[in-house]
């Protein structure tokens, strides 16, 4: 594992990527932005996690992270990925996902490669944590992660993304509560 992406600072604040395995575009379905959304939500109020920003993209989501309390960011992290994993599956095996069979597939192989994931892979492993450390790299991220959906064509303006704290910084009220960065 590379030395330069860790979480050096347990009390710091960090810009961190979470990325679909086999970049599967699994967050164009409401559906699934759900099960993140709520288990973001969950990790807010029992794990300590403190969210400032985030985006989810179509095969990847960035967050504005740091946290409140005794666990470490890397394992209410890990704890995100690993329920959030097993629900997708269960969302994928039991819904009316058109793509299921392609999906299940790929998520397959990728599991298969490792000895210790047991079926499915749905995230690729690390969280490319970059630590925010000055008001420059603040402003650079919160830019990077709210233009992301306006780039991908996806919206005009980042406030009127769903899926993004844009609307925070704003002025509105977005889907997750986030800390603001002043």
């Amino acid at each position: 594992m590379s030395e330069k992406y860790k979480f050096r600072d347990p009390d710091g604040m960090y810009f961190v990527t979470m990325t679909i395995t086999g970049w599967v575009d699994i967050f164009t379905k409401s559906t699934y932005c759900d099960i993140f959304i709520d288990s973001l939500k969950y990790c807010q109020n029992n794990k300590g996690l403190v969210v400032h920003a985030w985006v989810i993209m179509s095969n990847h989501v960035h967050l504005i992270i740091s946290k409140n309390g005794n666990l470490l960011l890397s394992a209410i992290l890990r704890d995100l990925k690993r329920f959030t994993s097993v629900e997708i599956i269960k969302t994928v095996k039991s819904g009316n996902e058109s793509r299921k069979k392609w999906m299940l597939e790929i998520f397959a192989k990728k599991a298969a490669k490792l000895k210790r994931v047991n079926k499915y892979k749905v995230w690729k492993d690390g969280n490319h944590p970059i630590e925010i450390y000055s008001n420059t790299v603040i402003d650079q991220k919160l830019d990077y992660l709210h233009n992301n959906p306006v780039k991908a064509g996806i919206v005009y303006k980042p406030e009127e993304y769903v899926y993004s704290s844009a609307v925070d910084y704003a002025g509105g009220k977005g889907l997750i509560d986030v800390v603001l960065i002043e």
